[in-house]
């Protein structure tokens, strides 16, 4: 079984979000197109409580994108986004949601970050995202979402590990900074992992 993982798409990553993701809505009508392929469309949502430790103001003196350490990881400092039961953190109502199966938050330890939709950054938590998917009999894993470097490309590697053939949709997932990007894809491939353009599947 083939199934899409649509990572993130709300909207404090779209644009006029607090931590937005340039250009991030283009891949919204791609997103819908894709959908009724799959087999299994399930979603992952950051849900971070307000006092979150990846948040720059949560840590007095220091500002936003300056690098600390969390739970002796090194931690990029982030404006507060996605803050539990806001509008930020929803999955944009663009989206069409009819085919999603299942969302899956992650996030939700203030002690530490997750841009993997599979765990947390120091792999210390499960989000139950692999057993739900190997029940489900599933093989293939197509990402699409946002961003394309941080929180696709952390999931994409996670998916490769858990041993799903893994796909990441270029024009269906927008990265924050292109050069992070090329570094990131690279690395992707390396660990096994394929491209593809929407008119490719």
């Amino acid at each position: 079984m083939k199934a899409l993982l649509l990572i993130d798409i709300q909207y404090d990553f779209l644009p006029g979000g607090a931590l937005e993701v340039p250009g991030g809505d283009r891949i919204i009508p791609v997103v819908n197109r894709l959908q009724p392929l799959f087999d299994l469309v399930v979603a992952t949502q950051d849900w971070h409580p307000p006092d979150h430790k990846s948040f720059a103001r949560n840590h007095p003196g220091k500002k936003v994108f300056e690098q600390v350490e969390l739970e002796g990881l090194p931690q990029v400092l982030w404006p507060a986004h996605c803050v539990q039961e806001t509008q930020g953190a929803e999955i944009s109502a663009e989206i069409s949601q009819h085919h999603i199966a299942a969302v899956f938050r992650k996030g939700m330890d203030p002690a530490i970050d997750s841009y993997s939709g599979f765990y947390d950054n120091g792999h210390r938590r499960s989000t139950g995202l692999a057993a739900y998917l190997q029940g489900m009999q599933v093989h293939e894993i197509y990402l699409a979402g946002l961003a394309a470097d941080i929180c696709v490309f952390f999931t994409a590697l996670d998916s490769l590990a858990a041993g799903f053939d893994t796909v990441i949709i270029e024009d269906a997932a927008q990265a924050l900074k292109e050069e992070d990007y090329k570094k990131a894809m690279q690395r992707f491939r390396d660990a096994g992992g394929r491209l593809l353009r929407s008119t490719q599947l």
